[in-house]
């Protein structure tokens, strides 16, 4: 192994410069105002002792910096050594023999200890640290292998973790009580035996992580320990599909506490006397849908709880972690890139479809994207203005015409965590005065949008200001006249983006939690299509995505209401009438002083036109190249 790589681990202080972790809601500053003030002359920052503190009450916390572990907690900062660590925090002493040397292999069960005399602390702290991936094969984590990003499962324990602590705060849930929950079952086609590829239920992942379909599993909210129910399967399994794993294989596999079959679950939770069973049913606020309660055979001879768990979960899940949000940038780069390469290909005289499936390509192929995140939208032309386009009536199957605008709206998912990006641009690489106008009009709203985004901002005064520009710019085109404040008052924004600005976005594209108890959805034109109405907090996860298209029975109705008609100038709105629309859409994270963006992809008018030109001139995109050696 060598010396321990501790310059490896200060180089990420340093790269992260202003980084911040929350550790128990309280901060830990890492980079340039963290652990090494001076990492040359090896001088540790004046806080250091408070850090160590909080490895001892952490344990197993983790973090992920730039898509590889540096593991915080009972599994430390330190490598390995040979010898005593070349630095001791005051009041810590060495007090064991050094750590021997290992392998790669075994390097997950090697330890140094600590003891501390501090006042208060009565803890050992148990240190290693990890910095390669190599280095990790020991810990159990979801990777697809070659360039995917490696999840550790630990991100499911936080999310138990986080999920516990929530419900001992609810004087409604009682002492020993356990969370029960229901994985999502396989599926066939119709009538058939063809069965359709497996995704999991959105809260059983979120929850454990879970890649199998027939699981149930539990959580102890007093303790916080874990249980895995798994399908016994039968033998014929073994011929058909594979190799049969016993409990013991998942327990490892997802980290959890105990592992049992699904046959046992009323037994084993007999066996723990649970004063009340907390299971899932409550209504998706987007779907209108009810979620799947878990069943089986023996509840009633358990009390159960079906109110108290939904509205809980459904907020854990709002905020994410610093882990979710390392898989949400991977996904929203794999995204972007895949975008760029349906850029850079697209001619015309193709079919949408084609871009469709080089999108899925990209994904899966660069990504280990299997699903993506919903319906893939390749509107061209007048399609373009068709806002769920896609769907099986109308399934990307038009010619692209020289001059079309494409309305391209894809997002790929990776372990369950979603993306969602619109790119629009022009079929020949050029756009004309108009689309440019339009365009640059959507632009400047995203932009401002973008600019005023802070936690304690309501999400619905983001979609009034988008409206804002957005007639403003229309009137500047020449599209509209008149006073943009009474514009406003008579909803003229909704005739142009009759769509919310954006959404919640995590496991599922339009993520839960938009409307908890206490937010009312906006019966007003546009604002009734808002799939939340919440101020915005920090840790949560967003799409904006403003828009404007010319959707010609929205026209028809405002062209014969006379209070929206008398501001259209209906000569220049002629000229727009088979323009189709123009969106687009970026992800964004709500940080502590404004937002993160996600999403990387060219964005103004320059920017695109150079990135198509650069990409036609080469002639080499990743459909030709992809089955090359390299």
């Amino acid at each position: 192994m060598g010396a321990p790589d501790y310059d490896r681990f200060f180089r990420y202080l340093v790269i992260l410069k202003e980084e911040q972790v929350i550790f128990r809601q309280e901060r830990v500053i890492l980079g340039s105002d963290g652990i090494c003030v001076n990492r040359k002359k090896q001088q540790w920052g004046t806080d250091y002792d408070r850090f160590f503190r909080y490895l001892v009450i952490l344990k197993e916390e983790q973090v992920i910096f730039r898509q590889e572990r540096v593991i915080l907690g009972s599994d430390g900062i330190c490598v390995i050594p040979s010898q005593p660590i070349p630095f001791q925090p005051k009041g810590w002493r060495w007090s064991s023999t050094p750590c021997p040397k290992a392998t790669v292999k075994h390097l997950h069960t090697s330890k140094c200890r600590w003891k501390t005399s501090l006042p208060g602390i009565t803890a050992e702290l148990h240190m290693k640290c990890i910095f390669e991936q190599p280095l990790i094969e020991g810990r159990p984590s979801y990777w697809l292998g070659n360039e995917t990003l490696k999840v550790p499962v630990a991100l499911f324990a936080l999310n138990r973790r986080r999920l516990c602590e929530r419900l001992r705060q609810n004087k409604d849930v009682q002492k020993n009580s356990i969370v029960l929950l229901q994985g999502g079952e396989e599926t066939q086609r119709y009538c058939t035996d063809t069965g359709i590829v497996f995704r999991q239920e959105s809260y059983f992942h979120w929850t454990f992580g879970v890649t199998e379909a027939g699981c149930f599993g539990a959580v102890d909210v007093d303790t916080g320990r874990s249980i895995l129910f798994v399908p016994q399967l039968p033998e014929s399994y073994a011929v058909w599909m594979g190799k049969i794993h016993p409990p013991e294989f998942f327990k490892n596999k997802y980290a959890v506490d105990e592992a049992h079959y699904v046959t046992e679950i009323s037994s084993v939770l007999a066996l723990k006397k649970p004063a009340v069973l907390l299971t899932l049913r409550g209504v998706n606020t987007d779907s209108g849908n009810v979620t799947k309660e878990a069943s089986f055979e023996g509840i009633s001879q358990f009390n159960v709880n079906n109110k108290i768990l939904h509205p809980e979960i459904a907020e854990c899940r709002v905020i994410k972690t610093d882990m979710e949000l390392e898989v949400l940038r991977y996904t929203n780069k794999i995204s972007s890139e895949a975008h760029k390469e349906v850029m850079k290909a697209v001619k015309v005289g193709m079919k949408e479809y084609e871009m469709e499936s080089l999108f899925q390509h990209y994904c899966y192929t660069r990504g280990g994207m299997r699903h993506t995140s919903y319906t893939c939208i390749c509107g061209s032309g007048e399609n373009s203005s068709v806002l769920h386009y896609g769907h099986a009536g109308a399934p990307n199957d038009k010619t692209i015409e020289d001059g079309d605008l494409c309305l391209f709206d894809m997002g790929g998912e990776y372990y369950c965590y979603g993306s969602d990006i619109t790119c629009t641009f022009p079929a020949n690489g050029k756009f004309t005065a108009d689309q440019r106008a339009v365009y640059e009009a959507v632009l400047k709203s995203s932009r401002a949008v973008m600019k005023a985004i802070k936690p304690g901002v309501s999400w619905p005064d983001m979609h009034r200001l988008a409206d804002r520009v957005h007639l403003e710019e229309l009137t500047r085109i020449g599209i509209l006249k008149g006073n943009v404040d009474d514009m406003v008052k008579v909803h003229l924004g909704a005739v142009f983006m009759p769509h919310g600005l954006g959404h919640l976005l995590g496991i599922d594209v339009h993520d839960v939690g938009g409307y908890p108890e206490g937010v009312e959805r906006i019966e007003e034109p546009g604002l009734r299509s808002l799939r939340t109405a919440r101020r915005l907090q920090r840790g949560m996860v967003l799409t904006i995505e403003p828009g404007i298209y010319f959707i010609e029975p929205l026209l028809e109705q405002a062209l014969s209401d006379p209070a929206q008609a008398c501001f259209i100038d209906r000569s220049v709105l002629q000229r727009f009438r088979a323009f189709g629309g123009v969106r687009i859409e970026d992800d964004i994270a709500v940080t502590a002083t404004g937002m993160e963006l996600l999403t990387c992809v060219p964005r103004t008018v320059e920017e695109i036109e150079a990135f198509m030109a650069q990409g036609h001139s080469t002639a080499k995109s990743f459909g030709c190249l992809s089955s090359q050696k390299q």
